[in-house]
């Protein structure tokens, strides 16, 4: 009993800092929420006049810097994510009042910013009171007698003897059991904001709905292009050949009998030509489903990329089991398009990359020591690379600070 008594007090012990710093973080929060409260009041009211009717949609929208920074603060707390999903203001005055009053999420962010104007500050108040003066309380009996008698009036009586000395030694006890629950109270602050700003279930459907669609179109359209593509390639190349092949074949046919030996170069050159549109078929097979991943699987596939680059490359195949048929083509075109571009834009000296994740999941980061300031720019091939994750789903995340490193992680769901 007194070993689990112990352990309860110094965990309780340890979490204090940063619960302390949570809520005074809060406290600051609390101002500016309650800043924000007289500021949408003020609004409101010049709205009844019609003259602040204008500024609410604005005044929402100023609003949710502060609003996503509480709920980074909450999840952090609490360990779990919680999401941002607001209808997006668009269109004329009339149809932004419209969003902005139908959205379930602009009535609990107001809820939430009403409760956090009330209790924040108070809060961040008692959460550093409350250890200050537990410490006071049990310092007390050591530095009473330095001062000035009368000097200590402690909880409505003049520290003036021993006796009321050790007295304020006592109910630094209490004020410490106080202090101890300030986690708990932390805790409930990060609680209460979730339950305010996580958006309902209804929310986070239609914006997943949203994300779906605008993800499968971007599919559809990097699947219209990649069709083009290889139209392209068979059109001005493999095709362009075959028919040069025809063309000289049936000239040799023409010559066979009145000049035997300029039939026969005609022969052995039509051979070459169809030779070239041979290799350009493999090539444009390979951008399609390279035969290297049906054949020995994604490992063997990104150690044949990294063998070709033109800069050292490190694999690290940490997680390269088979994946399904799609994920591999994935995961195959991130790296090449990323070795690719680090290859042009990065005058790096090094590379790496890493497969990673679980059954359910496939991570592959690539990572380079250039120059950095690397952007996803509309139509380059790191746009590609986010297209290519989102189709499946998944995602594409990019650090590239200047000076470098750059480092492009993808993440590819792996379920059915």
């Amino acid at each position: 009993m007194t070993d689990g008594w112990w352990r309860r007090f110094t965990e309780r012990l340890r979490r204090l800092p940063a619960a302390v710093g949570y809520l005074a973080i809060g406290g600051v929060t609390g101002l500016l929420a309650l800043f924000a409260a007289l500021g949408l009041f003020v609004v409101a009211v010049l709205s009844l006049i019609g003259v602040g009717i204008p500024a609410l949609p604005e005044a929402a929208r100023l609003l949710r810097p502060l609003l996503g920074f509480e709920r980074r603060r909450a999840a952090a707390r609490l360990g779990t994510p919680i999401e941002q999903v607001y209808r997006p203001l668009t269109g004329d005055l009339r149809e932004r009042l419209a969003t902005l009053v139908a959205d379930p999420a602009n009535r609990r962010d107001l809820g939430w910013l009403v409760l956090h104007a009330l209790t924040g500050f108070p809060l961040a108040a008692l959460a550093v009171a409350l250890p200050l003066s537990a410490v006071n309380q049990a310092l007390i009996p050591a530095y009473w007698r330095l001062l000035p008698e009368g000097a200590i009036t402690n909880y409505g009586f003049v520290v003036d003897s021993w006796p009321r000395a050790f007295l304020s030694l006592l109910i630094a006890v209490p004020v410490g059991a106080l202090a101890l629950r300030l986690p708990a109270l932390a805790e409930g602050q990060a609680r209460a904001a979730r339950v305010l700003l996580a958006p309902d279930e209804g929310a986070v459907l239609a914006h997943r709905v949203a994300e779906l669609t605008a993800t499968r179109a971007a599919a559809l359209d990097a699947h219209g292009a990649e069709l083009r593509r290889i139209e392209r390639d068979l059109h001005d190349g493999a095709q362009a050949r075959i028919a040069a092949v025809i063309m000289q074949l049936g000239l040799a046919e023409q010559l066979r009998a009145r000049d035997p030996e300029a039939a026969a170069d005609m022969v052995r050159t039509a051979q070459d030509t169809a030779a070239a549109a041979l290799a350009e078929l493999r090539d444009v097979v390979r951008s399609v489903y390279p035969p290297v991943l049906s054949d020995r699987g994604l490992a063997s596939a990104v150690s044949a990329l990294a063998a070709r680059s033109p800069i050292p490359c490190v694999v690290d195949l940490g997680a390269a089991g088979r994946r399904p048929m799609a994920v591999e083509a994935a995961a195959y075109f991130v790296i090449a398009e990323a070795l690719t571009n680090a290859t042009k834009h990065s005058r790096a000296e090094r590379l790496s990359v890493a497969l990673g994740g679980s059954a359910e999941l496939l991570t592959v980061e690539i990572r380079d020591d250039g120059v950095g300031g690397a952007e996803p720019a509309e139509g380059g091939g790191l746009a590609g690379i986010r297209r290519r994750a989102e189709a499946l789903d998944g995602r594409m995340t990019l650090d590239s600070p200047r000076g470098g490193p750059t480092v492009v992680r993808v993440e590819l769901p792996c379920g059915s």
